[in-house]
């Protein structure tokens, strides 16, 4: 918690002792222990008291996600990436990517399956590309530029 280990703790009560003595290292002791019972006191009232003002939201939040020792930019950077390719994922299908594809139905006889293929099959057709074909330039033709560009 504090960084201290063993040895070293061992050896500052030593120093203590010697510096200030057998006669006055008790009273030292108990100042020190008012005042860490105090500092408790202090942090639990400032907790109760967060916790009253903010609601039990408080409870919620992921304080390790906020911690700035976590702060990766290459993952915060691959994050924004991703959300930005599932936004236009979403616009091009139409439906959430993360949503699953409807289920298959079963196999069934093939004059019953034959109704819907054909309808989607025509739904399909009705529908525009998702993407823009390409269309070439004539011969000689400049290609488009956009001066406000550059």
């Amino acid at each position: 918690m504090v960084g201290i280990n063993g040895y070293e703790f061992i050896l500052l009560a030593i120093i203590a002792v010697v510096i200030l003595g057998p006669e006055r290292l008790p009273e030292y002791a108990s100042q020190l222990a008012r005042l860490v019972r105090e500092v408790r006191r202090m942090a639990s009232g400032a907790r109760e008291q967060l916790r009253e003002e903010v609601g039990p939201e408080i409870d919620e939040v992921d304080w390790r996600k906020l911690d700035p020792r976590q702060y990766d930019p290459r993952r915060i950077i691959k994050e924004a990436l991703l959300d930005d390719f599932d936004d236009a994922a979403k616009a091009v299908s139409g439906r959430p990517s993360a949503a699953p594809a409807p289920p298959v139905p079963a196999a069934q006889p093939a004059a019953a399956s034959a109704a819907p293929v054909a309808a989607a099959a025509s739904a399909a057709a009705s529908r525009p590309p998702a993407v823009k074909p390409l269309e070439r330039l004539a011969e000689g033709q400049p290609a488009p530029f956009d001066i406000e560009a550059t």
